[in-house]
């Protein structure tokens, strides 16, 4: 149960799905991205991304000259459901999703940024391991035609020149690769990436033609990407099978080479309780196309065995993620 915890999507399963906000019904079970309710973040409404914890409150500061569009990840794991793809206006999914990852992970890229964050239709977590590859592709492509759809309403509505970084985890990381290569690799538009935060997914150098991955952490217009995982674990089969270099960085030192980075580089985690930070939670070291990570140290953390931490992929590296969105901004304006 502890371990569970410590894993975030307890789903936060509450009453969320009782308020308001989740009482709307699409018409054609389609998004509709002029309408509030479409979009689980948005600078127009309170969002749970506009939640800071309590330790980090006395130093924030609101600014708004950089939007993020951050792509949630896979929130649809129902294993009673058969469906391949959410219903845009399900209340409790939609609630689940902004009380878990919209809270604890979009908040992290919130500070000096507008967030936009769009409800999709997103590829139940089956999609990943089914052996029905058409339909998994199908369901992951109707996932990321709302995605795309989104984005382009925000470009042509919202956007108004702002410098963009597009943040994402897990399944969304997927879908933000896809929304890179399409409107920003080789494109005019690249001018206006700050950076891209691709989490939780293998993502390779040769994946872009003219988007790098970011170098150290004075550099903009690029990428990251890590999956988090037990240090001394070799990784699931599928990983130990992988035939190519994912790229790999240490959120702790934002370097992609296999330097050990001890607990004392980690600024703050946050685990199950959100208002409270967590400094030295982990450490980090690059190991092929994993990073691996101590065991998080929190009360009852004996009884974690898991040796994958992708849930908490954003969640264990919180100040240090934050940190570096306003360092890589900073740095955009001064380039």
């Amino acid at each position: 149960a502890l371990a569970l915890v410590f894993l975030l999507i307890s789903c936060q399963k509450k009453n969320y799905s009782n308020k308001s906000t989740y009482q709307f019904t699409s018409v054609n079970q389609q998004p509709d991205y002029s309408d509030l309710h479409y979009w689980a973040a948005s600078p127009h409404k309170w969002d749970p991304s506009d939640s800071v914890p309590k330790p980090l409150r006395k130093n924030y500061v609101k600014d708004s000259t950089v939007d993020v569009f951050f792509i949630y990840p896979t929130t649809f794991t129902n294993a009673e459901d058969t469906s391949w793809n959410a219903a845009i206006d399900d209340k409790e999914l939609n609630a689940k999703t902004d009380y878990s990852t919209i809270l604890y992970q979009a908040s992290a890229f919130a500070e000096q940024t507008r967030v936009f964050a769009p409800r999709y239709r997103q590829a139940h977590y089956r999609s990943f391991i089914s052996s029905d590859k058409k339909a998994a592709a199908e369901a992951l492509n109707l996932a990321y035609q709302d995605v795309k759809k989104a984005f382009e309403y925000y470009l042509k509505f919202e956007n108004k020149g702002r410098p963009i970084i597009i943040a994402s985890h897990s399944q969304g990381a997927l879908h933000a690769k896809k929304l890179l290569q399409e409107f920003f690799d080789g494109k005019t538009l690249k001018n206006k990436l700050v950076a891209a935060y691709l989490i939780g997914m293998p993502i390779k150098e040769s994946d872009f033609n003219n988007i790098t991955p970011c170098k150290d952490l004075n550099q903009t217009s690029c990428f990251v990407s890590w999956r988090t995982f037990h240090k001394n674990y070799e990784g699931p089969e599928y990983i130990q099978n992988e035939k190519f270099t994912a790229i790999n960085m240490n959120p702790l030192t934002w370097t992609t080479d296999e330097t050990y980075a001890p607990e004392n580089l980690n600024k703050g985690g946050i685990l199950y309780k959100f208002n409270k930070v967590i400094p030295g939670v982990v450490d980090a070291q690059v190991h092929g196309n994993m990073l691996w990570a101590s065991k998080p140290d929190f009360f009852g953390k004996i009884f974690l065995k898991k040796e994958n931490y992708h849930i908490a992929d954003i969640n264990l590296f919180y100040v240090n993620i934050s940190e570096d969105v306003k360092r890589r901004i900073g740095l955009f304006w001064k380039y």
